[in-house]
């Protein structure tokens, strides 16, 4: 049912139960009731048809509310899978084109180390889009199935850590903050070196912190890397993470790791 009409059932059923009732009291039962008792009788009855009238309305206002809670939650992992997409066929593209270029050199090595790039990339992308969304997982829980399976797609140690309640984040909040997630774990995969790398993500109800490191070889230039996508992940989890109201640091040294805190406050309603 639309807002319009719970509107209008909000304003018509006082005055149809206070009304009618006044009506008929007057009309027929005048002789049966003292003003007092019908006082009364009237004051139960409204009591008794408004609890009865507001119970069935807030039931049926929630239950419009989880539909578009989850619509808006399965759109933006849609949204979400259609962006994989692009990016997946952009870095294929470019994969191939070196691989073709290293071919018709006769560059052996730099080929086979092109196409176990795409292998990486398709595998990785297999394991982002595996879980449909209808399955309905938590937050907490779509962050240790896809960190499970980076951690099996790369071999790099991983502690995990994830301290968050049900319901923490808005599903906007969760696709933004999946997608930062998601972009430096592909670095560290692509770009890092590591060995070793870790991922805390904890919130209260002021505060909340996403923390990610590794022990690989720093943001440094790699002539074999593609330094405008490195470049373009960093500017996209800029870009979510100013979507989301919060800060994103980011610390890196040659040969020291890279380190990722991206965190905000809660806004407190007054």
């Amino acid at each position: 049912m639309s807002m319009r009409k719970y509107k209008l059932f909000t304003v018509l059923v006082p005055v149809l139960i206070i009304g009618g009732f006044e009506y008929i009291r007057h009309e027929f039962l005048l002789r049966y009731l003292t003003m007092e008792a019908g006082n009364f009788t009237i004051t139960v009855i409204t009591l008794l048809l408004s609890y009865l009238f507001a119970s069935w309305m807030f039931t049926s206002m929630e239950r419009s509310n989880e539909k578009i809670l989850t619509s808006e939650a399965r759109r933006a992992v849609f949204e979400e899978r259609e962006r994989l997409a692009r990016e997946l066929h952009d870095d294929l593209a470019q994969t191939l084109f070196f691989l073709n270029v290293k071919l018709r050199q006769g560059d052996i090595e730099e080929a086979k180390a092109a196409v176990s790039e795409i292998d990486n990339s398709l595998r990785q992308a297999i394991f982002n889009l595996r879980t449909p969304p209808e399955e309905g997982t938590s937050f907490g829980q779509r962050i240790h199935t896809y960190l499970d399976n980076w951690r099996l797609v790369t071999g790099i140690e991983l502690h995990e850590t994830v301290k968050i309640t049900e319901n923490s984040f808005t599903p906007n909040e969760e696709i933004l903050l999946f997608g930062i997630m998601q972009e430096a774990f592909t670095n560290i995969r692509k770009h890092s070196m590591a060995t070793d790398a870790t991922f805390h993500l904890e919130d209260d109800n002021n505060h909340w912190r996403m923390h990610i490191t590794d022990n690989g070889c720093g943001l440094q230039p790699d002539p074999k890397a593609n330094a405008k996508s490195t470049t373009y992940g960093i500017d996209l989890m800029q870009k979510r993470a100013s979507e989301l109201g919060a800060t994103l640091e980011l610390r890196s040294e040659k040969d020291a790791g890279t380190e990722l805190i991206v965190q905000a406050e809660r806004k407190v309603n007054s």
